[in-house]
């Protein structure tokens, strides 16, 4: 396909596919497997080729967290619907009616829908979705980012062997194309990206009254309780902040800690990095910022943070510059002594940078996560059942991880989504079929409709009924 359609054109794909998923009818369960099946041999057959994509489009990337994340990751997701596909699609019975009425609720494909998906995991955030897409019987239009160009035109060309261009179609091309194919009519939009963004592609969906899953990010905490083991806690969060060097949606943004505890941290943070990375700007293992504007981004977060008072504490291996232009390579940083004025506290940092606030009783830190918009993930360490339901009831976010970070998004029967704005809709597992299905609700009346008769004139004689259900 050209790289640069118009409206028009994308409108006539969609068309022409909407069209033909009506005429196919239904997609039968074997057509189901078999679109989830193909979807796995493309990420399996072709996983050298991709890796080298991605990392191609990043400067570099570790070729195992591109093993891991977007391609082992993703096809687990594509094979667990396709093992519990003849069950998710079973019409679901109702119980306890009138007489002789039956109903159920069936599960109907919603028709064609469209995928914008972002850079950062490219192959899992566009194939992650189509696993409930298809698993819900409906085909898609795929808009990769054109942030990783490499990987979007493999993707296409790869897309186009082993699909119809009825089943997945893909459509390449820049923000403007991405503007264009937010407007289009779609059964359903999934979006993942910026809250910014998000929100016109919402305003551009309402103008056709489209539903939309949208996965976007914001600033997910970390809260370490007083009783936590700090290690633990250094480990697990750094762990995740230097996979993909952060530029995760799920990604810790922020970290609260007990002031007591602030320097023991620092400690075990500096410790940890020695251990993990002996380098990192020559190290296959660490990964590059995306592009430069991304790197001049994170270069004036910390930049600013350092101008408005906060200590910055550089985690880059002895004799190692902490920031490079030439590989886009970013050591970690901790940001201490942190505020709300400044710029780190207040955008998502989607890089490998740490800010860390402190405060004296635990209640401070949950007053400040529900102070802000509410987060895409929540992460607190503590070993205290007591507090770990307490932190659960008093903070709401689209997901919650105890004394880990980031668990929950490799984990097929959990819904993966925001809430508010972090996002809508979720999916993984059966909660992407439900949200790719119309569940529609199937009556069928008894032939002698008895409980239709109490809305049939006269209704003098029916008013002792009425009277006998007021007085319940």
């Amino acid at each position: 396909m050209s790289s640069q359609q118009s409206f028009d054109e994308l409108n006539s794909i969609l068309n022409t596919m909407k069209r033909n998923h009506i005429a196919q009818g239904p997609a039968s369960a074997e057509l189901r497997k078999d679109r989830l099946q193909r979807a796995v041999n493309l990420i399996k057959d072709n996983r050298d080729q991709l890796a080298e994509a991605m990392s191609q489009d990043f400067g570099h990337r570790s070729k195992y967290q591109s093993l891991v994340a977007d391609i082992a990751t993703t096809i687990k997701g594509l094979q667990h619907a396709i093992a519990s596909l003849d069950n998710w699609m079973q019409p679901e019975p109702v119980f306890g009616l009138e007489g002789e009425l039956q109903a159920h609720i069936q599960k109907q494909p919603l028709g064609v829908v469209g995928v914008i998906s972002p850079w950062n995991f490219p192959i899992n955030l566009a194939f992650g979705p189509l696993a409930g897409i298809f698993a819900a019987g409906n085909t898609a239009m795929l808009k990769p980012s054109e942030l990783t160009p490499h990987t979007s035109q493999l993707l296409a060309e790869l897309i186009g062997r082993y699909f119809e261009p009825m089943e997945l179609a893909v459509v390449l091309g820049d923000a403007n194309v991405g503007q264009d194919f937010s407007r289009l009519a779609f059964d359903h939009l999934v979006f993942t990206g910026s809250t910014a963004v998000g929100k016109h592609v919402m305003r551009a969906a309402a103008e056709n009254l489209v539903p939309l899953t949208l996965e976007l990010g914001g600033k997910s905490p970390v809260v370490v309780g007083d009783d936590a083991n700090i290690q633990m806690a250094a480990e697990r969060t750094l762990t995740i902040k230097t996979f993909n060097v952060g530029q995760i949606c799920l990604s810790p943004d922020y970290m609260l800690i007990p002031e007591a505890k602030r320097d023991e941290f620092v400690s075990a943070a500096k410790a940890f990095m020695r251990q993990s990375f002996a380098t990192m700007q020559d190290n296959t293992d660490y990964t590059s910022i995306i592009n430069p504007r991304h790197f001049e981004r994170l270069q004036g977060l910390l930049d600013d943070a350092a101008q408005r008072g906060a200590t910055v504490i550089s985690l880059a291996p002895q004799g190692e510059p902490s920031i490079d232009e030439a590989t886009r390579k970013i050591a970690p940083h901790l940001v201490l002594d942190v505020n709300d004025d400044m710029a780190i506290m207040q955008e998502e940092i989607f890089g490998p940078l740490l800010p860390i606030q402190t405060y004296t009783q635990e209640a401070q830190a949950i007053e400040y996560i529900n102070a802000h918009p509410r987060p895409l993930a929540a992460y607190y360490f503590s070993n205290d059942e007591q507090k770990q339901r307490a932190f659960a009831a008093h903070t709401t976010s689209g997901a919650l991880v105890i004394n880990d970070i980031m668990t929950h998004a490799s984990i097929d029967a959990l819904p993966f989504g925001g809430v508010g704005p972090s996002g809508m809709g979720a999916y993984h597992g059966v909660h992407g079929f439900n949200n790719f299905t119309h569940h529609k609700a199937v009556v069928i009346q008894s032939e002698n409709n008895e409980s239709g008769q109490r809305l049939r004139a006269p209704y003098g004689e029916k008013q002792a009924l009425v009277e006998s259900v007021l007085a319940q």
